[in-house]
């Protein structure tokens, strides 16, 4: 009897002493990292250069715990300056106004250099003064039959004018502020003409008229011109109404819309494609909250393997003669996707309030687009004669798996291109001549190049950002580079172990370099290009952030599942942490491949990552085989073919080694969520591993990829092209879904999805609901009323959703009052904004 005492006393105390050994629910801590409180910890992290139009300096506003300041650089003199003092221009905004100002709460918007840089505009929202408000078209005919009715007040809005040599501000009383331009109108580069569609087709009208329309949207003295008429609903010249519902659709008939159209540079032509969407099937969501009654959306949406795919044209319109032309493309690629190729925005006209979009070629003679075939494993990059209409291929991509590609990169004016291929397992620049013969490789080796930043024609020199060449480096941190076209003299600019964004002007002089790691501080520079740092701009101030009780999260390596792949993630503890307990851990998760939900820079944007840490967890992020495309082609396309299963097991063994080096992981305990892609993977891992994988919250998931849209899912999953003995061709999908394993469950599933997501159709919950009804499994299911892809507004409520899900099944210890008490705490209860 003593040795049964004592045995129960010992497994009494073994007992208790696990209970002791794992956290306790902090939703408080979670709670001081909510969105809107880190928006008041973090501010500026790095820095946006406006560059100025007569030489080569640039302004920029960055904003710490001070307040918000605003600079003036001259990288050739190496100095930087305020644009202002900010205490003498507070004085000055009150002495004008009438308003009080102080030093850190300038809320200027608007600043644009004026006078040859010798002045700056800007216009400044009072918080006491009002005017009427200014009313529409619309508003004015609503006035007029209701005049007795006064006018709405609004605050009133101050412009200024601040001369930069004698430090004089002035108030402009007399100032009208363009009116925005309407989002119908295609604006032709030299404003001589208006773009637009009408009925399904296309439209002109001139620049008087325009102004007229931009004054008074009714006004019927406006005279437009039609340019075709075979225009119909689905086989327009409009560039789409998404998002609309059918009452809004047929309340916008016969308004003008917008048209998708690229300008020559001489405003001569404009070309677009047209879509022919006649056989795709609609689909559908209802918007259950709408008033005064629900309402219906009806769109196109192809879905993987469908016949009646979208078929596109491309038409080219000369303006002086009204005249269109067909491009004639060759369509033996069928169900095939074109695309228009647009020439890069210049950095000094980022300020401009009339930024028309060009096609690429530097003249009105040549159309450059790109034909993709349906399965994706070939395209084209094309020219067109914009006279004829005639076109001719420049350059092939052929693989057995999909192409991707990048924006072609023109050197001389189209004397020759620089290409971005993977042709040879990994992404790099290929110089092309005028006819699309291959010159020569300009980069080449183990590393993947991203993107063109500069091409100095005349220097004949490369300026791009590159990832996984630098030794002993996460591979994903990106670097600029510069490399002359025959290959040599390939040279790092942004040097250091962070990931590297630049943004360079449009001489390819300077560079402003913003760098960081999720485990330090972000940081500003200005490069010459030479990767000579000139000057260091910023530091982030994240000294509210750290008082806060915040801490950097913790890069790891770990093998994939076949002991040779490197995989790279992060690890988010509490910030209360205690290498005492046993914590369970959190995997969010995206399976790609277009992307991995692994941060390599700092981010604000904690809801998935350290806010959910401080709950008591351990939260990880980490790449799978498949899941990115900045590596070689083989990780990338690691999935082809297996888009459900594929990332699986790399998630699983990360846990399990982190586990074997962390005795405060409790391994089991793992919990698993994620969005969209993450949402079908994290419920395919209960699936597929159910001992493993113990708890998932999966929000809009796409559970069945059969009826997730066709790009996505013949992409990433592969479609087979078949041609019969006649030569028909037609397409054959299949593909694993989650749906079909519902009968594996063995854990915890919460699944839940906006009801009028049109994206990721709520019908793919709803099924994966159905399976698991059917399998006789108690899960979780949660719809979001009004909600698209992205849950708005209602993302705090989700968090705190998710929050009770994995406390309540992994801590044991949860909050379950009716009221969420952090939401209502930072809720106020009068509707006064100060």
């Amino acid at each position: 009897m003593k040795k049964l005492v004592i045995a129960l006393f010992v497994l009494g105390c073994s007992t208790l002493g696990m209970a002791q050994n794992k956290p306790k629910a902090n939703y408080d801590l979670a709670a001081r990292f909510s969105q809107p409180k880190v928006e008041k910890m973090v501010f500026s992290t790095s820095v946006s250069p406006h560059w100025l139009k007569e030489s080569e300096r640039f302004w920029y506003q960055y904003e710490t715990s001070q307040g918000r300041s605003y600079y003036l650089v001259d990288p050739a003199k190496k100095l930087k300056k305020l644009l202002f003092d900010n205490v003498k221009m507070a004085a000055d905004l009150s002495r004008l106004t009438g308003d009080p100002f102080d030093a850190q709460h300038l809320d200027i918007t608007s600043l644009k250099f004026i006078n040859k840089e010798t002045a700056i505009r800007f216009e400044v929202k009072s918080k006491l003064a009002e005017e009427d408000e200014k009313k529409d078209e619309e508003e004015d005919d609503m006035k007029q039959k209701k005049s007795d009715a006064p006018p709405k007040k609004v605050k009133r809005t101050f412009y200024f004018e601040y001369d930069l040599t004698t430090g004089v501000l002035k108030l402009l009383e007399d100032y009208k502020k363009p009116k925005d331009k309407p989002t119908w109108a295609s604006i032709a580069p030299d404003s001589s003409y208006v773009v637009f569609s009408k009925n399904y087709n296309l439209y002109w009208m001139d620049k008087a008229n325009f102004l007229k329309a931009v004054k008074k949207e009714k006004d019927s003295t406006i005279v437009e011109t039609q340019l075709t008429t075979d225009g119909e609903e689905h086989y327009g010249y409009h560039s789409g109404v998404f998002g609309q519902t059918d009452l809004e659709k047929e309340k916008n008939k016969g308004k003008r819309q917008g048209a998708s159209v690229l300008f020559s540079p001489d405003s001569k032509k404009f070309a677009l494609v047209r879509n022919n969407n006649r056989k795709v099937k609609d689909f559908w969501v209802i918007n259950s909250i709408a008033e005064p009654r629900p309402t219906l959306e009806t769109y196109k949406y192809h879905m993987p393997g469908e016949k009646g795919a979208p078929q596109q044209e491309i038409w080219l319109v000369d303006f002086p003669s009204k005249a269109l032309v067909k491009v004639a493309v060759d369509t033996t690629m069928k169900d095939q996707d074109l695309n228009l190729m647009r020439a890069p925005r210049l950095a000094k006209n980022r300020d401009d309030d009339h930024q028309p979009n060009l096609w690429l070629a530097p003249n009105s003679d040549q159309l450059y687009f790109s034909r993709t075939s349906r399965d994706l494993k070939r395209i084209d990059v094309c020219v067109a004669d914009t006279k004829t209409g005639v076109s001719k291929t420049l350059i092939e991509e052929r693989l057995n798996t999909y192409v991707e590609t990048r924006p072609l990169g023109l050197v001389n004016n189209g004397e020759e291109y620089i290409h971005w291929s993977e042709r040879d397992g990994w992404a790099h620049f290929y110089l092309h001549d005028k006819m699309g013969k291959l010159k020569n490789q300009i980069t080449s080796g183990p590393f993947h190049c991203e993107s063109i930043e500069a091409i100095d024609s005349k220097n004949r020199v490369l300026y791009f950002l590159a990832n996984g060449r630098e030794p002993g480096e996460d591979p994903y941190l990106t670097h600029l580079y510069r490399v002359n076209f025959d290959g040599t003299g390939l040279k790092l600019l942004s040097k250091g172990d962070f990931n590297h964004t630049t943004s360079n002007n449009d001489v390819n002089t300077f560079f402003v370099n913003n760098y960081s790691r999720v485990n330090t501080t972000p940081k500003s520079e200005l490069l010459d290009n030479l990767g000579t740092k000139l000057m260091d701009l910023e530091t982030a101030d994240l000294s509210q952030l750290f008082a806060a009780g915040y801490k950097f999260p913790e890069p790891f390596v770990v093998k994939a599942a076949d002991g040779i792949t490197d995989l790279y993630g992060v690890m988010y503890k509490p910030f209360d942490f205690d290498s005492t307990l046993k914590y369970p851990i959190l995997e969010y998760v995206y399976p790609g491949p277009q992307t991995e939900a692994v941060n390599k820079a700092f981010s604000a944007g904690m809801d998935r990552t350290d806010r959910q840490a401080q709950l008591g967890f351990i939260v990880i992020t980490i790449g799978n085989r498949g899941g990115h495309p900045s590596r070689s082609k083989w990780y990338h396309n690691y999935g082809y073919g297996n888009l459900r299963d594929y990332g699986l097991e790399d998630k699983k063994v990360a846990a399990e080694q982190l586990a074997d080096r962390h005795k405060y992981i409790d391994l089991d305990k793992v919990g698993i969520f994620g969005h969209s892609g993450g949402g079908f993977m994290s419920t395919a891992a209960m699936l597929v591993y159910p001992d493993f994988f113990k708890v998932a919250v999966s929000s809009s998931g796409n559970h069945e990829n059969n009826i997730y849209n066709r790009w996505w899912s013949e992409k990433h999953d592969g479609v087979k092209e078949v041609k019969d003995a006649k030569g028909n061709i037609t397409f054959e999908y299949d593909i694993d879904k989650n749906t079909d394993l519902a009968k594996n469950l063995k854990g915890k599933l919460l699944i839940c999805t906006g009801d009028i997501d049109n994206n990721v159709h709520p019908a793919l919950t709803i099924r994966m609901a159905n399976a698991l009804i059917k399998a006789n499994k108690r899960f979780d299911f949660f719809m979001f009323p009004g909600q698209r892809h992205g849950y708005a507004d209602m993302n705090e409520y989700f968090f705190w959703l998710r929050a009770d899900y994995f406390c309540k099944h992994l801590l044991g210890d949860y909050e379950d009052s009716t009221d969420i008490l952090q939401m209502n705490r930072d809720k106020p209860l009068s509707n006064k904004r100060p």
